[in-house]
């Protein structure tokens, strides 16, 4: 009884519109209020949740994230891919989905993704005749690629949560993330032979790709860098971080795109998403401790693992049930509350901790473009102007892909595993 009413509990508080930082801070000092415990349990979880070395890598990303973004490097990006495979049949979509996985390589953020490359993407595909429910759903798909290639800032929480290794995760993401790309091209191809009526883009130069090229050059280093220094172990995620940042100010003020406002501004909205993240870190992070108390991912565990007899059945009342939570909460909220409940119950199926994250993680991509709080659906509302429902129309074939990979992902582990572990 006491596991239903609290989570009735957590469900009004949010339908009440308390945000979900507050909610799970708040219920979880009530449930301590009244187990009785002394409450400075309560402050010492919040500062032990701060101090922690991996978590550093999350205002780092955000801070890199937004100097690119502040330096337009999303353009550059699209305007290089373009050139090469912006004259194919779909090649715009062909150049979004790329630019987005490019971008995703250095961001770690699915907003910042979507928003990047819809501002260049939007004008110019609509501009070419392409119908906009495709664009914007083409647009908000690709922006999920942002949380599945690494880095990803959802993996990094992940693997603080769990302690399990931040950069096996992002070894793990690659296969899925390179998979989900190629789907989403497909699908554009798809679309564009399906007798859409656009006009074709001009086969550029020679010339033109080199200049275009050399321009998007710099932000692929960036990435190379960064992911190098991460899985030659060179350096942790935190540090690959903190020299991406630096390098992505060099890079944005050789270039004359920067200047001390704008670093200013990307430092500003920086500090409010890491403020953000950490106060939902910190809020899940009491309300964890208060139902361990009360015995409840425990008592869970047991249930799952005397009524689930396989590891099969398990997963897919997961996915059924991480598909329900995300039409009402966010990802980020998603993978903080349901994480600490059901990873105690892995070991007991035999599922490997890293595959499962991988598997959480494109569950919660699916739900960042289905309303009706999906993230992307509303960053894509805003930056192409657009009515939701258009947004909605358009990214429900790739809703279909997401749940395909997610179920390819099931079947065939190694997708994953065989980048992380060599088989």
């Amino acid at each position: 009884m006491t596991p239903f009413l609290i989570v009735c509990g957590l469900i009004l508080l949010l339908v009440l519109r308390v945000p979900v930082a507050f909610a799970m801070g708040g219920l979880g000092v009530f449930l301590l209020w009244i187990f009785p415990l002394p409450l400075n349990a309560v402050p010492q979880r919040l500062f032990g949740t701060m101090d922690s070395f991996e978590l550093l890598a999350v205002p780092m990303f955000l801070l890199m994230s937004n100097v690119l973004l502040k330096g337009n490097v999303g353009r550059d990006l699209f305007a290089a891919v373009q050139s090469w495979v912006g004259h194919w049949p779909g090649g715009l979509g062909i150049a979004t989905i790329l630019s987005c996985g490019l971008f995703a390589s250095v961001s770690g953020s699915s907003v910042a993704t979507a928003a990047t490359i819809a501002t260049v993407a939007i004008p110019e595909m609509t501009a070419r005749g392409y119908q906009r429910p495709f664009v914007l759903g083409l647009l908000a798909a690709g922006g999920t690629l942002g949380i599945l290639i690494p880095p990803s800032i959802p993996l990094i929480l992940y693997g603080v949560i769990t302690e399990t290794s931040i950069p096996t995760l992002f070894l793990a993401g690659i296969g899925p993330g390179l998979f989900l790309s190629a789907a989403f091209i497909v699908c554009s191809l798809a679309f564009s032979r399906l007798g859409q009526s656009f006009e074709a883009v001009h086969r550029a130069t020679l010339a033109e790709r080199r200049r275009a090229t050399l321009l998007a050059l710099p932000t692929v280093a960036l990435a190379g860098v960064i992911i190098a220094s991460i899985y030659l172990g060179i350096a942790t995620p935190s540090e690959s971080a903190a020299v991406g940042f630096v390098l992505a100010l060099v890079i944005t003020f050789a270039m004359g795109r920067m200047s001390l406002p704008l670093v200013r501004t990307a430092v500003y909205d920086a500090m409010k998403t890491t403020a953000m993240i950490f106060l939902i870190v910190a809020g899940a992070k009491v309300f964890s401790y208060a139902i361990t108390l009360y015995r409840i991912p425990q008592d869970i565990s047991a249930l799952l693992t005397d009524n689930i007899e396989t590891a099969g059945l398990f997963l897919l009342a997961v996915g059924l049930v991480l598909l329900v939570v995300g039409l009402f909460l966010e990802s980020l909220s998603m993978l903080l509350i349901m994480v600490p409940v059901l990873f105690p119950s892995l070991a007991a199926m035999g599922i490997d901790p890293i595959w499962f994250g991988i598997f959480f993680v494109v569950l919660i991509e699916t739900a960042l473009i289905t309303p009706p709080v999906g993230m992307n659906l509303f960053i894509l509302q805003g930056v192409g102007d657009a009515q939701l429902s258009e947004v909605v129309r358009g990214a429900i074939p790739f809703v279909v892909i997401l749940l395909a990979t997610a179920a390819l992902l099931w079947l065939w582990p190694g997708m994953a595993l065989w980048i992380a572990y060599g088989w």
